[in-house]
């Protein structure tokens, strides 16, 4: 992903936007985390207009890569920004200080089984999110590229 960007619209929640900026201006110092979880600002292309989007979401480790879950805090829907990675998974993520380009994979069931206690165990509450709703909450590998 070399093309520059002009710019990234954050997201239409407040406090996603407002964390968002912290994370952002300091350099990946500041608004590393939500409710004791470890945070990531992932940009990623909206599938209907191509502009530049950003969420903040907490992650896993899976050895090098980054592991997300489209919980959507357990409603029945996918999030957004999870269908918009089914159109592109190619996304350029900020951890802590680091900047670098990604590409997000859906996990499989025997894969997402594996990797799931270490999930709830960095987010307890994904346990109820999945209990709570009659959809596969998807898990979401990103790599580095």
């Amino acid at each position: 992903m070399t093309e520059r960007r002009q710019s990234v619209q954050q997201s239409p929640a407040d406090w996603v936007a407002r964390q968002a900026e912290l994370y952002e201006e300091s350099g990946g110092t500041e608004g590393t985390t939500m409710r004791g979880a470890p945070c990531l600002l992932m940009d990623y292309r909206g599938r209907r207009t191509g502009d530049w989007r950003r969420t903040v979401l907490i992650f896993g480790r899976d050895g090098e890569d980054y592991l997300v879950v489209a919980s959507n805090g357990g409603a029945d829907n996918h999030p957004l920004w999870y269908l918009n990675l089914e159109s592109d998974p190619r996304v350029r993520l900020r951890v802590l200080t680091e900047r670098f380009d990604a590409r997000a994979e859906t996990l499989g069931h025997e894969e997402k089984q594996r990797v799931w206690p270490h999930l709830v165990e960095v987010f307890p509450p994904y346990a109820d999110y999945q209990r709570g709703t009659s959809r596969d909450i998807p898990v979401v590998r990103l790599r580095r590229v």
